[in-house]
């Protein structure tokens, strides 16, 4: 049986539970509204939501849905273990929900001059997961 401890001495790495229903119907064109109102705990549908009113001009709205998204994924990766820090890998599919909601909450906030929160959501992604800070940005 392997042995994965973590040799660097901070925390493991978070891995949320698959739940492929959500990306499923985004996957298959079904409208992130509807997906939304069928699987509200998603992360990844809030994210989607907060993308495509981002990309439409309407930034309060991407705003509301990122930081419904992020709220989501908080709880969630609680519920999987998580202390409050430490890494969620963007190579974990699950993941990506979660952090592409993080990402849009502060990309939102930059856009209707909340520096601060800008600056802690681009800490906060970037400390979670490197990767998604690079592709996501």
């Amino acid at each position: 049986m392997a042995n994965h401890q973590n040799l660097l001495g901070g925390p493991d790495p978070t891995h949320l539970p698959d739940d492929p229903e959500p990306r499923e119907l985004l996957a298959s064109g079904t409208a992130p509204a509807e997906v939304a109102a069928k699987y509200p705990a998603s992360s990844l549908v809030w994210a989607q939501l907060a993308d495509d009113a981002f990309e439409a001009g309407r930034v309060v709205e991407s705003y509301a849905y990122a930081r419904t998204g992020y709220h989501r994924g908080l709880d969630a990766l609680r519920r999987a273990g998580w202390k409050g820090h430490g890494p969620v890998p963007f190579e974990h599919e699950p993941n990506r929900g979660f952090l592409r909601a993080l990402h849009a909450l502060g990309r939102a906030a930059q856009a209707i001059g909340e520096e601060e929160e800008y600056a802690r959501c681009t800490a906060f992604l970037r400390d979670s997961s490197p990767t998604a800070a690079d592709i996501l940005n």
